[in-house]
This record gives C-alpha cells, sequence and structure tokens, in this order.
C-alpha cells in the first residue's frame, strides 16, 4: 500500500506541474502501427499504446522480454521458476492466451497449447527494435484471441549502406549472453541478418530444491525488403529459435513436486513473405505467414521411453490488406485473412511408450474494414468491423470503435474506446484427451476512457486511464471425481480426469497511472496500475472471489542520470501487490519489492560497457506457488556498433 501511495502521489505531483508553452508537444505526433496495422499518429489513436523504442531498449539492458513488459501500466506476469520456464503474461488481468503476439507481422501462437496462446518463456530482446503494447479488447484488426489487448514486436531495420552492431555479457547463476547483427541498405535492396545465444544455471524451478534448472536459447532472425519498381516491393522476414529448459515435476515413487532430471525443448519458426503494391491512394499487401511450434518433454531417468511429452502446433495464414487514402484526410484499412491451425500432440510412458497422438485443425476465414478521419477539428474517430467464419462455430461479428480529442493545441488528449472480443475454443480444448466438441466460444466486451497532458515544464507527461472488460463462456478446466457418472467424465464409457466447459464469466476494472518528467538533469518515470479481476460466473462456489496470479497493485517507477562525461546510471523499483494462486483464494502469493541499478559508458567510437544489478536486496518472492525465482543477480557487458 506505501508503494502504491507513493506512486500516485507522485503523479499528482506531475499533474500539479503548470504548462507554459503554446506550441504542440514534439512526441504526440510518433507513429504506431499496432492500433491500426498501418502507421498513424499516436495522438490520434483513441486507444491506449505504450511503445518502448530502440533507445529504452538499449537503455534498459533488456535480455527477457517479459521482465520488460512487466514494468508497463496493466501488465502482469508469473512463471514456474527461473529463465526460460512456462511464463504467462496477462494484460489488463485477461488470461494469457487471450493477448495476440506478432513479431515482424506474424502472429505468434502454438494451436498445440492448452490455450493456443504464446509462450513468452522463449522470447528474448536479440535484435528487437520496437515494442507496442495495445490494451484492450482488439478483436476487429487483429482477431478472435485479442481479447486482453496484442503486443507487436519490431525487429531491426537498417538506415546506412552497411551497418552492424554486436554485443556480450556474463553475470551471476553461470549466466552468457551473447548476439550480433548486421545488415545493409541501398536503392534497391534492405537486409539484416542476426543471431544470439544465452545459457545460464538459472535456478531450481522448485523453490525449495538444491539442484539448479538451467536454460539455453540460440536464435537467428533475418529479413530483406527487394523495391521491385517505384510502386512494388517484395517483403521477406524469419525468426527462428531453440530452447532447453530443465525444469522440476512429479518424480516416482512419491509423485509430490521436487527436484528431478527433466527437461524440454521448445523449436520455433515464424516465416514472412509479402508483396507491397502503392496504386495513386491504395496501399495494398498480399502475404503469407506461418509459425511453427515443436515441443518435447523428457525424463532421463524412465527406463522405456524418456520422452514424456510430444506436441506440435503449425499455423498457416493468407491475408490481403488494403490502405485507402480517402478524402478529408480519412482513411480505411480493409482485408481477408484465412488462417488454418493444426495440432498433433501425445505423453508417452511406460504404460504406453508410443501412444496414438491427438490431432486437430481448424480453419477460420474473416474479413474486416477500419476508417479513421476527423469528424471535426481536433476530434479523430476509429470505427471498424471484423465478420469472422469458422469452421465449427459458425459466422461471428466484433465491432470496434474509439476517439481521441486533442484539446489545448495538442498539450490534453483525451481518449475513449469500446472493443469486443471473439475466441473460438483451441484445438485443444476440443480434440485432446480433456476436449468438449460441445464448447461455445469465449466473448467480451471491453471499454476505457483516459486523459493524456504535456506540461513544458520538466517535459513532463502524465496520464489517467479506468477501464473495464466483462467475458462470458469463458473456457476453463473441470475436475471429473473418480464415481463422477457424468457423461462428459466418461465419454464412451471410459473415465478422465476432467473436461473443458464454458463454465467461467470474469470482469476486470481498474486504473492505470502513468507520468515522466525530466527534473534538473534527472529523468523519472513512473506507473501505477489497479486491477480487479475477479469470478462473475453466477453458479460458481467462487464467484466474487479474485482470479489467480493477478495482483491488484503493480507500480514501477525508475530514474536515470547522464554525466558529462558520458556515463549514465540508473535504478529501478517495482511494487507487485499479493495476489491468489489458487480460484477459491485460500492460497495467497506474498507482494514484493524488487530494486535494480544499471550503468553504460561509452568509452570509444561505437564501443561501451554496461552493467546491471538485479532485485539487488535479494528479495525472495513467488508468482507461482512453490516455484523458485532469481535473486540478487549481476552482469557485465560490451556492446559495440557502426
Amino acid at each position: 500500500m506505501k508503494t502504491q501511495l507513493f506512486a500516485t502521489a507522485a503523479l499528482a505531483v506531475l499533474f500539479a506541474t503548470p504548462a507554459l508553452a503554446d506550441d504542440a508537444p514534439a512526441d504526440v505526433g510518433e507513429l504506431v502501427v499496432v492500433a491500426n496495422r498501418a502507421p498513424e499518429r499516436l495522438d490520434h489513436i483513441g486507444q491506449q499504446v505504450t511503445v518502448v523504442g530502440a533507445a529504452e531498449l538499449k537503455a534498459r539492458q533488456a535480455v527477457v522480454i517479459s521482465d520488460l513488459l512487466a514494468t508497463t501500466p496493466g501488465v502482469s506476469f508469473s512463471r514456474n521458476g527461473g529463465p526460460g520456464e512456462t511464463t504467462s503474461l496477462r494484460i489488463r488481468g485477461a488470461e494469457t492466451a487471450q493477448t495476440v503476439v506478432v513479431i515482424d507481422g506474424v502472429k505468434l501462437n502454438d494451436p498445440s497449447s492448452t490455450g493456443g496462446g504464446y509462450n513468452f518463456a522463449n522470447l528474448l530482446a536479440g535484435d528487437v527494435a520496437r515494442i507496442e503494447v495495445l490494451r484492450g479488447a482488439q478483436s476487429t484488426l487483429w482477431g478472435g484471441q485479442a481479447i486482453g489487448g496484442v503486443v507487436n514486436i519490431v525487429t531491426a531495420e537498417p538506415t546506412k549502406a552497411l551497418e552492424g552492431s554486436a554485443s556480450a555479457e556474463i553475470g551471476s547463476m553461470a549466466s552468457a549472453y551473447v548476439r550480433a547483427g548486421l545488415g545493409g541498405k541501398t536503392d534497391r535492396v534492405t537486409w539484416r541478418l542476426a543471431g544470439g545465444y544465452l545459457t545460464t544455471d538459472g535456478v531450481s524451478a522448485y523453490r525449495f530444491g538444491q539442484e539448479k534448472d538451467g536454460y539455453k536459447n540460440a536464435g537467428v532472425s533475418g529479413r530483406a525488403n527487394v523495391k521491385l519498381t517505384d510502386t512494388a516491393d517484395l517483403d521477406l522476414r524469419a525468426v527462428w529459435s531453440r530452447g532447453r529448459n530443465q525444469f522440476d515435476g512429479f518424480p516416482a515413487p512419491a509423485f509430490v513436486f521436487a527436484d528431478d532430471a527433466e527437461y524440454g525443448t521448445t523449436q520455433e519458426l515464424v516465416a514472412y513473405a509479402g508483396l507491397n503494391l502503392v496504386t495513386g491512394p491504395l496501399k495494398s499487401r498480399l502475404a503469407y505467414g506461418y509459425t511453427d511450434t515443436d515441443r518435447d518433454n523428457f525424463d532421463p531417468t524412465q527406463a522405456v521411453t524418456t520422452k514424456t511429452f510430444d506436441a506440435v502446433g503449425h499455423n498457416r495464414r493468407i491475408e490481403y490488406q488494403g490502405v485507402l487514402t480517402l478524402p478529408a484526410d480519412w482513411r480505411a484499412t480493409f482485408g481477408a485473412e484465412s488462417e488454418r491451425s493444426d495440432m498433433r500432440s501425445a505423453s508417452p510412458s511406460a504404460f504406453d511408450p508410443h501412444p496414438t497422438p491427438i490431432r486437430g485443425h481448424a480453419r477460420i476465414d474473416s474479413l474486416y474494414v477500419q476508417a479513421i478521419g476527423e469528424i471535426v477539428p481536433d476530434l479523430t474517430l476509429t470505427a471498424g468491423l471484423r465478420h469472422d467464419s469458422h469452421d465449427t462455430f459458425g459466422d461471428h461479428d466484433t465491432a470496434q470503435m474509439a476517439l481521441a480529442w486533442r484539446l489545448n493545441d495538442g498539450h490534453t488528449i483525451a481518449r475513449a474506446s469500446f472493443g469486443q472480443g471473439f475466441k473460438a475454443p483451441t484445438l485443444y480444448q476440443l480434440f485432446s484427451q480433456y476436449g468438449n466438441a460441445a464448447l461455445n466460444p469465449e466473448e467480451a466486451d471491453s471499454w476505457d476512457a483516459g486523459v493524456e497532458h504535456h506540461f513544458e515544464v520538466a517535459k513532463a507527461v502524465v496520464s489517467a486511464t479506468w477501464f473495464e472488460r466483462r467475458t462470458t463462456n469463458q473456457i476453463d478446466f473441470v475436475s471429473c471425481a473418480a464415481s463422477s457418472t457424468a457423461p462428459l467424465c466418461r465419454p464412451g464409457g471410459v473415465s478422465r480426469f476432467g473436461y473443458y466447459d464454458n463454465i467461467a464469466r470474469t470482469k476486470a476494472h481498474g486504473v492505470e497511472l502513468t507520468g515522466s518528467a525530466t527534473v534538473g538533469e534527472v529523468d523519472f518515470d513512473a506507473n501505477y496500475t489497479w486491477t480487479h479481476a475477479e469470478n462473475d460466473a453466477p453458479s460458481s462456489v467462487n464467484r466474487g472471489k479474485l482470479l489467480t496470479r493477478r495482483p491488484e497493485h503493480q507500480a514501477y517507477v525508475s530514474a536515470s542520470h547522464t554525466w558529462p562525461i558520458g556515463l549514465v546510471t540508473a535504478a529501478d523499483l517495482r511494487y507487485v501487490g499479493p495476489a491468489f494462486d489458487n480460484a477459491s483464494n485460500t492460497t495467497k502469493l506474498r507482494g514484493y519489492t524488487l530494486l535494480g541499478a544499471r550503468a553504460s559508458y561509452p568509452f570509444a567510437n561505437g564501443l561501451e560497457i554496461y552493467g546491471r544489478i538485479e532485485n539487488a536486496t535479494d528479495t525472495s518472492y513467488e508468482t507461482t506457488r512453490n516455484y523458485g525465482s532469481v535473486g540478487r543477480a549481476a552482469y557485465l557487458g560490451l556492446r559495440a556498433s557502426f
């Protein structure tokens, strides 16, 4: 609570700072893509967007993307141990599988996973140059999974004839991280190749364990743009990574959570090919996107088969998108998509070392249109519609509307938005051993309203936003008692542990406060989020209980200073309030505060030494009950660029 009051007070001080200038602030014209799938001025966008640019990524010395995103407004995460373990990210209290993740235009998801979402465990900063986080239901442009929001990741693009960068760091837990990139730009061709490798001994995934569970990750990425004519270009992109993480399970004979020798591998491939055309006021893009996720788990102590899990998910998408400039500076974004998902999953064991794999597939065809423009001077309207046709669940329509009102010569921006979400049951929820073919899609309505103000004094920017979301038909797992005679507990007369059903209804609301300012020669940044996400299912014994692993209070504060010699020093503090680890709210996760410090020094042209300390107070905490977390850790590195 003290941290909550501190963050609120800090923002209140910024709100009290008087505005002196008449000219509109320079940064409100920044272009972002995520809100409209086409570049748009930030001050014209009615949705709430957070942008983490290349300079901030470099200053924060980011390695694991989920750790960085957890310091932005409205975002929380939980992890089953140290780096590389299963990582769930939640926007405004929504499920992790209700967030769309996009990298270089390709949606990342794993059709073979339980919720069909993306596991952030293997997402490293690597060659990332920009991250845009869009909060609230955004299904009109981004599809049914975007009930919580969208994370748009863009890799680096060269701006010179030849340029390169490299970095290497070592640190606690026998950690080492190296990455390098090289690219160039000519009149006709722009290209870049990059690669990275991370290794760490990690910590025990089991909180009370003694054996460290290490993690290794190798990845490469590439992109090329070839200008075929003055009005046509070919765009090619690919990202590949392979991670290997040790984890703890339920070893025999006790079958209780403890240290063991299990490990898993995850291989991911993202590929994209697009043809861009410009015909007068119309910009067109015809593209093909592909994702492949291959996950395997192993237990070296098993005699009959060491493989305990095998899953593969594929996603293929063909799409057309057009952006048409209309009279009076209106623009329309419209398109068509056809997406096919496939999954295969098996769980070998000593009793059945070669089980018949579970397979499933789904197809969804979509049409969408969204328009943006000024309905009166300085008042921008965004409105859109989407039609989805699912091969199992039929037709569904979603809508979206947003307003951005620029006041006081652009110093004040009032925003409001409404969006709907539609998420079909996943292949795992339909076809696995726990599947239910009678499931209905999840649906959500989301709205928010806020105000942002730019002050000339201290270059301060502050904002406050209220948000709400209601989700119906949410899918949850239902356990079956051994004696149960319910039809879904005994399909075909065979008992099973449980099944998926539309038993959940949830609602969430809260406040996001952000502020930044330069006081003297020190740059400050702060945000605070209050999220109240609860079970709202009428028939549930847990109605009114908070959803699991959703802390109500979160705050982040950072301060940085650039010294005359070029040395940059910074410190930050992240507070995460208490949360519950179970649906009945009987198991509580304590709140925690993490303190960090970092520094960098450019000692020669294109060369920079840097270092950081994470969790400086060596705080012990849990984001998931009985899973470990990283204590105090220090890292030292060197960066080079030309």
